[in-house]
């Protein structure tokens, strides 16, 4: 663990030039010989954890000279160590030699100035802490520490914050307005490493929690711990809102295989302790409170009760399963009751999208099923902040050239074969009648909704300008529509697909923001069976030349070849993503 000294310690210490290391932690400090133009540094570089083959580490550093518009710090390793992967600065090693550059959005320290980042390495043996760092060119090291510290503080503050953050206040109504929004670097730097990535590499998305193994991470990924630090070296002195997807349910996603998940559909226990409670445990930890902490909870699974079962031509019996043994209900309970009780947490519901439960026979029943399951465990509505909407999804945000109420010819365009008598014809429009469903039945009037606009912008040179041909309603409907899906059953991998609204805070009314929760670039599913270990299934929605079924009109399934499992990155769909971009890039 770090060690934080007073206010006169810090200033002796830097005055002198010093290096303490102890453990796993080395705190290095350094400044110019007499004459200089005054360049100067401190390092703290710790060990966040480590295991038999590898080590999560954070480094700190501080410029205690004049201004820099740029840093690299430098370091050597006395053993084997390896760095595997880094975030928050782009990380490069040659031998024992590590150098570490800042990012686009970090490169900036002011006198007294701090930022951080962070990395996972192997090694073998022994892991000792680098015992010099330089910082541009400037070795930050020094003479033995003093036993005594002087009596006279300084009249400057100390640069290093306190370890006890101060009490978290009491909740914002909208947690985005007036905050950053944390930037993922596994994700940032995938994106910028495209041709033309960069454009939006600096974007805020979603960290999916969607196994057991991602909450400590690995020698290749970063854990749940790993992206709060890069958060909060990210937050400076504003707020910051982190996204996290909470997605492991028992039974995952029972109408598709390709999100098909680790727990099978009795281990509600092992959802409990071995997921939601290790969740929880780092969540609550004082050191995140100052972090405000979105919580998205258990996408595709509640719906699915509704829609996906006996008496639905689109059941299936792992759906049937699940709304038997009630482990869909208990799991969301649990996790609300658990992730809600923290101060700084805010706990945002699946809800669909307008393609899925927009028809009345599953919009009414579902509002229903969501407050019972917020009720479950222990839970109460009040600790649900909101609701999502369009995760992972493709429905287009809002369609201008044909309205729900519209007719052609004395003929509502309901009765069209894309609208299929839907309430709605877009996002927006649903998720503000969700929204009033849910305050009717019991939710608290300030509820927020966010809406996933990762992958709706649907632009490009086959983007509609105007409204259809009037000759039936499936003309003036098909010709005007943006969204250019065969179907709106469809899910996986969309061909044509485009990013959608940057993330933004409070775009509309009982919006509380536009976001990317879906990391735009990870794939939806495989197009063909890939054996993994990750539990994720081949769903013929997946492969291009499925015909379809009852859940998509038994259409073709529209979504794009060589597509990976569920998750890993793919290439071909980014490079979708940038071309049909709405706004265009």
């Amino acid at each position: 663990m770090s060690r934080t000294r007073s206010t006169s310690r810090t200033a002796l210490l830097a005055a002198l030039g010093l290096i303490t290391a102890t453990g796993a932690t080395a705190t290095v400090f350094g400044t110019a010989t007499a004459g200089a133009a005054t360049p100067g540094c401190k390092v703290d570089y710790q060990v966040t954890n480590q295991w038999s083959t590898g080590f999560g580490a954070n480094v700190t550093v501080t410029n205690t000279g004049d201004p820099v518009a740029s840093w690299t710090v430098e370091w050597s390793y006395a053993g084997n160590q390896q760095v595997t992967q880094g975030w928050n600065a782009t990380i490069t090693q040659a031998g024992a030699a590590v150098t570490a550059k800042n990012v686009s959005y970090n490169g900036t320290l002011a006198t007294g100035g701090s930022t951080s980042f962070g990395f996972n390495g192997s090694y073998s043996g022994t892991n000792a802490v680098p015992a010099t760092f330089k910082l541009n060119g400037v070795v930050c090291n020094g003479a033995t520490e003093p036993t005594t510290p002087p009596t006279t503080p300084p009249t400057t503050p100390p640069t290093t914050p306190p370890t006890t953050p101060p009490p978290a206040g009491t909740k914002a109504d909208n947690p985005y307005a007036g905050a950053k929004v944390y930037v993922n670097p596994e994700w940032s730097a995938k994106a910028a490493a495209e041709p033309g990535g960069t454009k939006v590499s600096n974007q805020p998305t979603g960290v999916w929690l969607d196994r057991i193994a991602a909450i400590n991470g690995s020698a290749t990924s970063m854990g749940l711990r790993a992206h709060l630090d890069a958060a909060l070296a990210q937050k400076g002195s504003g707020e910051l809102v982190v996204q996290l997807v909470i997605y492991n349910l028992p039974g995952r996603d029972c109408a598709a295989l390709a999100s098909n998940g680790e727990l099978g559909p009795t281990e509600i226990n092992r959802y409990k302790t071995e997921y939601i409670d290790p969740i929880a445990a780092i969540l609550g930890d004082a050191k995140y409170a100052g972090l405000r902490i979105v919580t998205t909870v258990e996408i595709d699974s509640l719906p699915n009760l509704v829609t996906n079962v006996s008496g639905r031509p689109t059941a299936t019996p792992n759906c049937d399963v699940m709304k038997a043994n009630g482990n869909y209900i208990t799991g969301v309970g649990y996790a609300l009751n658990k992730l809600g009780s923290i101060a700084n947490v805010y706990n945002y519901v699946d809800a669909g999208h307008h393609g899925w439960l927009g028809w009345d026979s599953n919009f009414g029943p579902s509002a229903e099923l969501f407050k019972t399951a917020a009720t479950a465990e222990g839970s109460t509505v009040d600790k649900v902040h909101g609701f999502i909407v369009n995760t992972a999804n493709y429905s287009a945000l809002k369609e201008d050239h044909f309205k729900i109420g519209d007719s052609v010819n004395g003929t509502s365009v309901r009765t069209s074969k894309w609208i299929d008598w839907n309430q709605y014809t877009d996002e927006l429009s649903y998720a503000q009648a969700m929204r009033a469903k849910l305050v009717s039945i019991g939710f608290d009037s300030n509820l927020g909704m966010l809406i996933d606009t990762s992958r709706n912008g649907w632009g490009g040179t086959q983007r509609p300008t105007g409204p259809g041909a009037l000759t039936n309603v499936d003309t003036y409907v098909n010709g005007g529509k943006y969204d250019r899906r065969i179907h709106l059953g469809n899910w996986c991998n969309q061909a044509g697909a485009g990013l959608g609204e940057r993330p933004q805070a409070a775009p509309a009314a009982g919006i509380d923001a536009y976001v990317w929760v879906k990391p735009p670039g990870e794939s939806d599913g495989a197009s063909k069976e890939i054996p993994n270990n990750e539990g994720k299934g081949f769903d013929r929605m997946c492969d291009p030349t499925y015909t379809g079924n009852a859940r998509n009109g038994n259409s073709m399934s529209g979504s794009l070849p060589d597509a990976p499992i569920s998750g890993q990155w793919f290439s071909a769909q980014f490079q979708e993503l940038l071309k049909n971009a709405y706004p265009a890039l």
